[in-house]
């Protein structure tokens, strides 16, 4: 039997504001109080997997260890189709800017950029399909741990439109929408993105009937 969240606090295990924000959204309903890793000065473990469903387990495990509280984390991706997957568990490295490019950190522009670079060099009929990839990992502190896996299909524009969501949001246009999660009010984004693709199956065994 699935073990199940109460409604005491959670730690959500990123130091990413957009993902803490949009997770604490989709669990406020569910009256449990999220805290972030970053509030509770929790390190961030270094991301060894090499699948989506390996890093959110090492992220919550880390968290939960550390704070002696069930923790939550999202590993989450683009992986485009002409591109063999990738970034897929590196879409973020994507972002990662060198010491020669200024100041570290992550620059998603230059990630964007760098995808329809590879895609341009394809050709112009090369297939722009593409999905975001969500895995949310439950772990508690006794080692006891649930995951579930979302995702969002669609196609991939250039160049990038609208100034909300985060990552690659603005270049890609869901299945069905002419709008790129860039330009898309966030509650409409949130009722179709793969990561409320992986909290609808969250909800459903750990606050369902």
């Amino acid at each position: 039997m699935t073990r199940r969240l109460g409604s005491g606090a959670l730690v959500i295990a990123t130091h990413n504001a957009g993902k803490l924000k949009e997770i604490g959204a989709l669990l406020n309903p569910y009256g449990v109080k999220c805290l972030s890793a970053g509030s509770l000065g929790l390190p961030e473990p270094a991301e060894t997997g090499t699948t989506f469903v390996q890093n959110a387990l090492i992220k919550a495990r880390a968290a939960a260890a550390a704070s002696g509280l069930p923790a939550l984390a999202d590993d989450s991706g683009l992986a485009v189709a002409a591109l063999d997957g990738r970034p897929g568990v590196y879409t973020a490295d994507w972002a990662e800017r060198q010491w020669f490019e200024g100041a570290p950190g992550r620059d998603w522009y230059l990630a964007m950029g760098k995808v329809e670079g590879l895609l341009q060099a394809q050709g112009p009929q090369v297939s722009r399909t593409a999905a975001f990839h969500c895995v949310l990992a439950i772990a508690w502190p006794d080692d006891a741990y649930a995951v579930y896996e979302g995702q969002a299909h669609g196609t991939l524009v250039w160049p990038p439109r609208g100034s909300r969501g985060f990552g690659y949001d603005p270049v890609f246009v869901p299945q069905h929408g002419d709008q790129t999660f860039g330009e898309m009010e966030p509650e409409a984004k949130h009722g179709i993105s793969h990561r409320a693709d992986a909290f609808a199956k969250l909800v459903a065994e750990q606050f369902g009937g």
